[in-house]
């Protein structure tokens, strides 16, 4: 299978939000295909012991306790990261939820954009500069999220942020355009996804529709291959078409100047649901 150039044996990949979930299963893909992984997370038994296992698989891992909403915590990711090996891949994967709407309590809005937003803005102000500087091919990562497209209702904080990365990685990719293709950016997607942030919401067991975090990282990795911007993943529930039209009656409320977020304002159910059903 081919593998995007900045996967690269003895090469560094660092991945924040690793001691768990798509994280810690993308951490271990890059691991076996030879890099040196730097395993970036909250401090906690979780890192270390996640950082060990990889260890016991064969893998050249460290861990670094990180805060990806101090932009001084980062700094030192870098420092430790370079002085581990040569970096080649970022993927910014940390992120928390948010909670509750436009009201939420200012602690969840300033934590969840901290985190989300401002986390992988410090990883990019952190890691690009060297990279730019580098000889080899390097790819930076961004998780993003699909209600960060069409915005559903009830998460008003977690939406903003992954909105703002959305256009955080848009405006990255543009800007590598000077790398003549050397440094690519990525905004990955993922669809409904059996993580930790389940088993915070009280779902013990893998429900039939979710993808596993093993799945995700296989399908990333394919897609940075075929140098996909745009890693939209589908899950087991919802298939490719079905994101596509709904992202574009999202897209297209600008356009048809409907109200926002129709496709939950009572006025255009009707409407939403033949277009949804139509081939």
């Amino acid at each position: 299978m081919s593998t995007h150039p900045a996967i690269a044996a003895d090469r560094v990949a660092v991945v924040t939000g690793g001691a768990s979930g798509i994280g810690l299963a993308v951490a271990e893909r890059l691991g076996k295909a030879g890099m040196r992984v730097m395993l970036a997370d909250l401090p906690g038994d979780a890192l270390n012991e996640s950082c060990e296992r990889l260890c016991a698989a064969g893998v050249v891992c460290r861990a670094q306790a990180t805060d990806v909403g101090d932009p001084v915590a980062v700094t030192a990711l870098a420092e430790a990261a370079y002085a581990f090996g040569e970096v080649s891949l970022l993927l910014n994967n940390a992120g928390r939820e948010g909670g509750g709407g436009i009201l939420a309590d200012r602690a969840v809005w300033t934590g969840t954009l901290n985190t989300n937003l401002m986390g992988p803005l410090h990883g990019i102000q952190s890691f690009l500069p060297a990279m730019l500087t580098a000889d080899c091919a390097c790819a930076i990562v961004n998780t993003g999220s699909k209600q960060g497209i069409t915005l559903p209702p009830g998460d008003t904080a977690y939406n903003v942020s992954k909105a703002a990365l959305k256009a955080l990685t848009e405006s990255l990719a543009h800007d590598l355009l000077e790398t003549d293709g050397r440094i690519s950016a990525h905004l990955l997607i993922p669809g409904f996804t059996f993580t930790g942030f389940s088993t915070r919401r009280g779902i013990a067991k893998k429900p039939s529709g979710a993808w596993t975090p093993d799945r995700v990282a296989d399908f990333m990795l394919e897609s940075m291959a075929r140098g996909d911007f745009y890693i939209l993943c589908p899950d087991n529930d919802v298939p490719r078409a079905t994101d596509e039209k709904r992202i574009a009656w999202a897209a297209e409320d600008i356009i048809c100047n409907r109200p926002a977020l129709s496709r939950w304002h009572p006025d255009h159910a009707d409407g939403f649901d033949a277009f949804m059903r139509a081939p």
